[in-house]
């Protein structure tokens, strides 16, 4: 993938974001992974403190999508750690962004993966398998569909209902 830098894509698309198919998300993620820019189409999950959904998922083909963890914010355990970093690496999947915890962050950074989280937690989550994919989701005000694209580098990520020329 070329480079892509989220503040060319605001400046020139200021009518897609002032029409909402444009938005970013707030700046609470931490940048963990090789890849410090990525972007593809959204795949989101719902859970809570349960990763079994998230497994399961990274282990289909992610042909080139991000995978978007709405994990309601719980900063008491881990839903992605290095073994799940290398499964989306090996995949197919470009990137992960937890709104949650990851854990393995010398093992995620070791992964040809981006991933943003709100922090790390050495605790692991509970496998009850409980939880929602392919739904709309709310990350800290912004909701972010299925489907959507997803750009992310260092100055933040952005969210668009269709591809942005790079």
């Amino acid at each position: 993938m070329a480079a892509f830098a989220t503040a060319e894509a605001c400046d020139s698309n200021a009518e897609l974001i002032s029409n909402g198919d444009l938005r970013a998300l707030h700046p609470i993620f931490k940048i963990y992974g090789q890849r410090r820019c990525f972007s593809g189409p959204i795949v989101t999950l719902k859970v809570f403190e349960d990763n079994v959904l998230v497994r399961n998922q990274l282990e289909t083909k992610g042909e080139g999508a991000v995978l978007v963890i709405d994990g309601g914010g719980s900063m008491r355990c881990a839903l992605v750690g290095g073994n799940l970093g290398q499964l989306a690496q090996n995949n197919g999947w470009v990137g992960i962004v937890v709104n949650g915890c990851v854990r393995d962050v010398d093992e995620i950074n070791d992964c040809d993966v981006g991933v943003r989280a709100l922090g790390s937690n050495p605790l692991k989550s509970s496998k009850k398998g409980h939880g929602e994919k392919n739904v709309p989701v709310n990350i800290g005000g912004t909701l972010i569909r299925d489907g959507e694209w997803l750009y992310a580098d260092s100055d933040g990520i952005l969210i668009s209902k269709t591809e942005l020329s790079v």
